[in-house]
């Protein structure tokens, strides 16, 4: 049997007793006394710049634009064009048939049937085509899975192969579009690389 424990009262261990009614009141010491000023810092800045030795100069900045950037293009852009060429080197499917046989007035009613079940428009996609909307939304879509390091018509197949019903006017616009630039990378994808 283990040995009994010492049990004490607060008042003689020393340790104040909290209180959480509503008469007990937590509050932050301030910095200053009331009576007292806040001493101005200006002149200790003024110092320190004037310490510092004139030669330093700050690390030079490489501005972050499309400019800047190198004409090959990114690793993942490759992986994706070289996925996204394998699954359309593959046999046309039926639901490639199908897909083929859809209109652009059928993308477009497509569009606007998801248009209409949202709340608000979409203010920051009024420059994009319709092709290109579709596309982000389907990019967004999380209950296709996630998309990621994956070519666009890879996730449509994938989430086909596992029934979860993928918009086929997707499929549609990603079939059209085999010789235009129509990029097979999510535009999460190109936002996070």
């Amino acid at each position: 049997m283990p040995p009994r424990r010492a049990t004490r009262t607060t008042a003689s261990s020393g340790q104040s007793k909290l209180s959480f009614g509503a008469q007990s009141r937590v509050t932050k010491p301030s910095t200053t006394a009331p009576g007292k000023q806040v001493k101005n810092t200006v002149p200790i800045v003024q110092e320190i710049s004037k310490t510092s030795p004139p030669d330093t100069a700050l690390p030079q900045q490489i501005p972050v634009s499309s400019s800047a950037a190198s004409s090959e293009p990114h690793v993942a852009e490759v992986a994706i064009r070289e996925q996204a060429k394998d699954e359309l080197s593959q046999p046309a499917s039926k639901e490639d048939r199908k897909a083929l046989e859809i209109s652009e007035a059928q993308i477009t009613q497509y569009w606007n049937n998801e248009e209409h079940n949202r709340i608000a428009q979409r203010v920051h996609q009024k420059d994009l085509d319709i092709d290109e909307k579709v596309l982000r939304h389907f990019d967004l879509s999380s209950q296709y899975g996630p998309c990621i390091g994956i070519s666009r018509i890879k996730r449509w197949r994938r989430a086909h192969l596992l029934e979860l019903d993928p918009p086929i006017e997707v499929l549609a616009i990603l079939l059209k579009k085999r010789g235009a630039p129509v990029s097979e990378r999510a535009y999460m994808d190109e936002l996070l690389s």
